[in-house]
């Protein structure tokens, strides 16, 4: 049994909420979540107090990845052992992105999220940073589905500004202010671009190299079976 006399109340309920909420949902709450349910309107205390907990060997996190909170088991002697919960990396869930006409995003900086998704480390790139790199979108439409991207499916995007022939990108046309989820590809003569759907049954855009900018990369596509 982990030792809480060294904590507060306080302390000791956020813990409490912690293993409660791990085990209700199977991922961990965000720090605002933790607040609210002890009664702490202030991140940055909640946040001291998530130190506290650290300090004392009850749970571990990544400061840089959000709901990264796992209880973590202790031996007999009081030192620490493994994770009681398997970690999970929750990822920015920015939208819906079109994968057949372009279809318009009123935010092409595509920063901000309100709601994550909650996936397992094994199903993304195995870098140590990549989580702080990674967004989720909605598809809609089925351009994609000879690469087995359907309508409906969540594909997680990594950022990064370039892409080689062949790679499935987020591609925002600046002129249109549209963005779309297609295959690049570089024409030989380097002037024009084709944004090649995965569908035989539709064509591909065409841009200037100057009117396109990549937004990430596809590395992986999450499906939801009903």
């Amino acid at each position: 049994m982990p030792d809480l006399s060294k904590l507060s109340e306080r302390q000791r309920r956020m813990y409490d909420m912690i293993q409660e909420f791990l085990l209700e949902n199977s991922y961990p709450p965000s720090v605002r979540q933790i607040g609210e349910a002890v009664g702490i309107s202030s991140t940055s205390v909640v946040s001291y107090n998530l130190d506290k907990l650290e300090k004392e060997g009850l749970i571990a996190r990544d400061r840089d990845v959000s709901r990264s909170i796992r209880i973590l088991e202790q031996d007999g002697d009081g030192e620490n052992g493994r994770s009681r919960f398997q970690p999970v990396v929750n990822i920015p869930f920015l939208g819906v992105i079109a994968a057949g006409e372009p279809l318009l995003v009123p935010d092409p900086d595509m920063m901000d999220a309100e709601e994550y998704v909650t996936v397992s480390p094994d199903l993304l790139p195995s870098r140590a940073d990549a989580a702080r790199e990674l967004y989720a979108l909605r598809v809609k439409g089925d351009s994609m589905i000879d690469a087995l991207i359907d309508d409906g499916d969540l594909v997680i995007i990594r950022r990064q500004s370039t892409a080689n022939n062949g790679e499935t990108v987020v591609a925002w046309l600046k002129d249109e202010r549209e963005t779309t989820l297609k295959s690049f590809y570089l024409e030989s003569d380097r002037r024009r671009i084709r944004l090649q759907p995965r569908n035989p049954t539709m064509a591909p855009i065409y841009c200037e190299p100057a009117n396109l900018e990549i937004q990430g990369k596809v590395v992986g596509v999450v499906r939801r079976y009903d």
